[in-house]
């Protein structure tokens, strides 16, 4: 239209011949600068036409636009998460805390840089990312979770994920995982709430195996996920709970559930173990108790009362 003078269809129609690399004939007799430009046509044009229906191709072929979709969808639900919390690392570690968390209906998320989306799809929701970068996780929504795993690699990793943790949420409950034992004071100062010292918890259960095999088969009984017959669970005491400033034996848990109660955590810190019928529950309390899952649950919302 503009080297030639043409009407926009026969402009439009000698475009489309070209690119399609067919050129019947020209509609009209060109001069040499319409020449010109049919040459820069066909060198850039045929090729930009050719990349453009192979991607077209490949996103209907491959299935790219389906994950582009299932991507937004995700980070849409990633957006609306609440409470939840975040595991950074999804190595052995982290894969068998995500199984823990599943099985007890926790929400969480994962933040792992060096997986696939086909090695994450089973960790349900997560985000490809750089966990030590505060952007990551801003993105992974740490100003409404209730927590933070760190269990990446190196202990320089975790201590950087620490510090940016509780730099972006003070209130925010941070587990890191240190692989030194001379780590686990700095994970701290950083602002850990805990620190787990794998290598250190593997050794004295191995340990304990061979001196007391009895005990560490009752304990794994008790807090094996999954186990519907026994299980050791933590029952919070609210302010407004009708079982708040009452004795364990006004409370009779043991006559009417069945359920033990082997220690209780006060709100203090201070841990009480072996109650006895006389000892008072407060409000903020947390009892470790020994029992039936159904019956750990149905005390676990009347205390919440």
């Amino acid at each position: 239209m503009v080297t030639e003078g043409w009407n926009a269809f026969d402009s439009l129609y000698m475009v489309v011949i070209t690119l399609a690399t067919i050129g019947y004939q020209e509609v009209h007799p060109m001069t040499d600068t319409g020449r010109a430009f049919t040459i820069v046509l066909i060198i850039f044009g045929v090729g930009v036409l050719a990349y453009t229906v192979n991607t077209a191709m490949r996103i209907v072929l491959e299935g790219e636009l389906q994950e582009a979709l299932g991507r937004r969808k995700m980070e849409k639900k990633i957006m609306g998460m609440n409470d939840h919390y975040i595991i950074c690392g999804y190595g052995r570690m982290g894969q068998i805390i995500c199984r823990e968390l599943r099985s007890n209906n926790v929400p969480y998320l994962v933040v792992e840089k060096e997986h696939t989306d086909e090695d994450l799809d089973c960790a349900g929701l997560y985000l490809i990312g750089d966990a030590t970068k505060d952007e990551v996780l801003i993105e992974a929504g740490i100003g409404r979770a209730s927590g933070l795993i760190s269990v990446l690699s190196t202990d320089a990793q975790n201590l950087f994920v620490v510090l940016s943790a509780r730099g972006l949420n003070p209130t925010l409950k941070i587990v890191a995982r240190a692989g030194e034992e001379s780590t686990e004071s700095k994970l701290i100062r950083a602002g850990a709430d805990r620190v787990v010292s794998p290598y250190n918890i593997g050794g004295l259960k191995m340990a304990h195996t061979i001196l007391k095999p009895a005990v560490v088969d009752f304990l794994e009984f008790a807090t094996k996920s999954g186990n519907i017959e026994l299980q050791m669970e933590e029952l919070t005491v609210t302010a407004g709970s009708e079982f708040a400033n009452r004795t364990l034996s006004e409370l009779g848990i043991g006559r009417k559930y069945g359920v033990i109660i082997v220690a209780v955590k006060r709100s203090t810190g201070e841990m009480l173990f072996n109650p006895t019928h006389k000892s008072i529950v407060e409000p903020g309390d947390c009892l470790i108790a020994l029992g039936e899952v159904s019956k750990l649950r149905v005390l676990d919302q009347m205390f919440k009362k």
